[in-house]
């Protein structure tokens, strides 16, 4: 069984307890300390099983974003208050 085959399981099985939990609370009354702790109880199970099924999503592959570069030549003019990097500056002989 895979992960999920199984956390759907036990999400039936809660839904099968909580219908129970129900029948009981009808024939016996909510207002027993022992009814509030078992539906507080499967309460939890329930958010436990919820926060399982979330870490166990698989994470959708993180694709960076693509930059599209032209292949036009950039415009001259941006490089003109600039020295050549690395080589020094023009009309210069390296030491």
């Amino acid at each position: 069984m895979s992960i999920r085959d199984d956390i759907a399981s036990v999400q039936h099985s809660l839904d099968d307890l909580n219908r129970s939990l129900g029948r009981l609370e009808h024939q016996l009354g909510n207002h027993g300390l022992e009814m509030r702790r078992v539906r507080l109880d499967a309460d939890h199970l329930r958010e436990s099983v919820a926060l399982l099924r979330a870490a166990a999503a698989p994470e959708a592959p993180h694709q960076p974003d693509l930059v599209t570069i032209s292949d036009t030549p950039y415009d001259i003019s941006l490089w003109t208050d600039s020295d050549d990097e690395g080589v020094g500056a023009q009309n210069r002989h390296a030491p």
